[in-house]
């Protein structure tokens, strides 16, 4: 990706507020990254941080002082700052065409844990939207650690990870993720497939950033087709399959690998949101 560093009035950076050097626990969302990594770079990074269905790994910590720690991160903080920054530019242009005003969210960079509307968030948890506060919320030592470690800093997929989670801001704004969270609670049998829904137009809508990225000239070659590798790795049958246990449709929460590539792809084709109804039977 082609980005220039620059800063951003929607970041909150609360690196180092709760203390770094508890070490860096991976967690579902930390599992879904190293999925897509695993694909791209053909090589299984997931397994070694499996030890048991649904438990959490651990990653050792440097023990870095606070200061040397965010020295390291500038460059992934410089960058996760562009693309958030660019994302919201895109939405406030996109949405007012569907009669909308765009509300910037915020990007809030922390390590280990902090506080959010929706509870207390640890960098296990991977990056999530709280609808609460609106807020994206990131632990950057998790690419950090894949960048040094693996050698493998995945630049186009950690952009794509970013704008799927103001994609849930979208749907916030929209009213859709309410309308969703009312149908679940009346009709509890439906709420995997309504989450599978909500998960799928949210990455319909980072199709969308990234047909208006591709035409302001921000993609590089090969970043399309990383990013669908990205959608196709983090499916819910693939990330099934890779935990070492059978696939099961009706458990699913984001799609499979083939609805997740489609989804992205009908946003990328044309740039509209009008192609993102997943809750269209």
């Amino acid at each position: 990706m082609r980005w220039t560093p620059g800063g951003s009035e929607d970041v909150e950076d609360r690196r180092g507020q709760g203390g770094g050097g508890g070490g860096l626990k991976i967690g579902l969302g930390g599992i879904l990254v190293l999925g897509v990594l695993s694909l791209i770079f053909k090589t299984d990074l997931v397994s070694p941080f499996l030890g048991g269905v649904g438990a959490p790994g651990r990653v050792a910590s440097s023990g870095a002082p606070d200061e040397a720690r965010k020295a390291r991160e500038e460059s992934i903080s410089q960058f996760a700052t562009a693309v958030f920054k660019d994302v919201q530019e895109t939405w406030t242009q996109v949405l007012p065409e569907e009669g909308v005003r765009y509300e910037r969210s915020k990007l809030v960079l922390f390590w280990d844990g902090t506080e959010s509307a929706c509870g207390f968030a640890e960098s296990a948890t991977g990056p999530f939207y709280c609808p609460g506060d609106r807020k994206v919320y990131i632990d950057l030592g998790f690419y950090d650690e894949l960048k040094r470690r693996f050698a493998a800093p995945g630049d186009f997929a950690q952009a794509y990870v970013l704008a799927h989670e103001v994609g849930h801001h979208v749907q916030d704004l929209l009213g859709t993720d309410r309308k969703v969270r009312q149908l679940q609670k009346a009709h509890p049998d439906q709420a995997n497939d309504l989450s599978v829904r909500m998960e799928l137009q949210a990455d319909c809508y980072a199709g969308v950033w990234g047909f208006h990225a591709g035409k302001k000239g921000t993609l590089d070659s090969g970043d399309v087709e990383e990013g669908l590798n990205a959608a196709s790795a983090i499916g819910d049958d693939r990330i099934q399959k890779m935990a070492g246990r059978s696939v099961q449709p009706e458990t699913f929460t984001h799609g499979s690998s083939a609805q997740r590539v489609g989804w992205f792809k009908r946003g990328l084709a044309a740039g509209k949101m009008s192609d993102c109804n997943t809750f269209v039977r």
